[in-house]
């Protein structure tokens, strides 16, 4: 059985519900497929920024409420376990978990008239036609296919042999803890929980989320990591055989330059749109998602290349992402690393622009070149003051 639409979306995550409420509000028939019903689980920490409520408003027409949310104006960076920087008055960062926020998202795009198809097995990807044939037989069609099927995409290997680049992709565990062992309401991020990675400790309504991720190629045995992260804010938990631990391969700012081809275009996670340094995701999905269903429109209505189209649009994000890659290799590589927390500690002003990086009051762009030099100065003063 043969179901044709004008939009095929592949993955219902924050970037394709955002590609599929989009397209399907201008009039387009979209058919929304994923392997899972929603709810369903998903590994991220689970951090939405003001960036990402400014997109998640625009477009999805949500808010936070406390429902769904958790509001955290208290954080902490630090470094291997230790303070470095500390604000109690910080910028409003939205704490939730992905198994109920994705599903509201999937709902509302629904409810703008995409199809769904979930769950179910795809077991072939024509990326020419393109089509979807699915397990059991059905063939979906369409003009456009959007790829949001995640770090390991199904349509970005059909197109280019792998999903990612094994030396670059990014790793995570994660493990959700009774909300009752704390009623501290802090976000943390530790810089120094993993090599070339981080750490992250976001409390919710109901959990604390504690998790790990990095550069694979640079943490082989992510687990002693995880394990070590683990003891230091839950020492108590002896039987860690009862926590039930997720794992996932993320992007970690290596993003495709050219995320797609012909009429197939990559959002979001498959098209490696993380920032490598705070680790945020969800704007960017979201973000990509929405351009992709623009493309969509314009496509169908004047028959030009959507990958022109989508390419121009994405420009700032890979710029972004781009900048952001260089200012981590001030603070992850080997030897200026030894020095960055006490860099930090000694210049709180440091915490102060990666919280407004992480909650969206500005970007990369907006702190130039500048920012770079001076991080690179006071490592090296740093260094020099060991």
């Amino acid at each position: 059985m043969k179901h044709s639409f004008d939009v095929l979306v592949l993955g219902s995550g924050p970037a394709g519900s955002a590609a599929a409420i989009t397209a399907a509000r201008s009039g387009l028939s979209v058919a929304l497929i994923d392997k899972s019903a929603f709810p369903r689980e998903k590994l991220c920490g689970g951090g939405i920024t003001g960036r990402s409520a400014r997109y998640m408003a625009e477009i999805f027409e949500l808010c936070p409420d406390r429902n769904l949310f958790l509001g955290s104006t208290r954080f902490r960076l630090a470094f291997e376990g230790s303070t470095i920087g500390e604000m109690a008055d910080a910028p409003v960062l939205q704490m939730t978990m992905r198994r109920e926020f994705d599903a509201e998202l999937h709902r509302r795009a629904v409810a703008a008239g995409a199809q769904v198809f979930a769950p179910v097995k795809v077991s072939t990807i024509n990326t020419e036609t393109p089509s979807l044939t699915l397990a059991d037989g059905r063939i979906l069609s369409s003009r456009i296919l959007i790829g949001a099927d995640g770090a390991n995409s199904a349509v970005a290997r059909s197109l280019y042999g792998r999903a990612f680049d094994p030396a670059e992709i990014g790793f995570g565990l994660e493990v959700e803890l009774d909300r009752s062992l704390t009623d501290d309401n802090t976000v943390e991020i530790d810089l120094g929980a993993a090599p070339w990675g981080y750490g992250w400790k976001f409390p919710k309504n109901d959990s604390i989320t504690l998790g790990v991720g990095g550069l694979h190629a640079k943490n082989p045995d992510m687990q002693a990591y995880f394990r070590k992260y683990l003891a230091l804010h839950a020492p108590h938990l002896r039987d860690k055989s009862r926590i039930r631990c997720k794992g996932a391969f993320l992007p970690f700012g290596a993003y495709r330059k050219v995320p797609g081809r012909g009429p197939v275009l990559l959002v979001g996670d498959a098209a490696g749109l993380v920032d490598p340094i705070t680790g945020e995701g969800i704007a960017w999905a979201m973000r990509s998602g929405q351009f992709a269903g623009e493309v969509a429109v314009r496509t169908l209505q004047t028959n030009t290349r959507p990958m022109d189209a989508y390419m121009e649009r994405l420009r700032y994000i890979h710029r972004e992402i781009a900048v952001a890659r260089r200012i981590r290799m001030l603070i992850y590589a080997t030897p200026v690393r030894r020095y960055f927390p006490r860099t930090v500690e000694r210049n709180p002003s440091m915490t102060r622009s990666y919280l407004r990086l992480l909650s969206g009051e500005v970007d990369y762009h907006d702190l130039g070149h500048k920012v770079l030099w001076r991080i690179a100065r006071q490592l090296g003063v740093a260094a020099l003051g060991r």
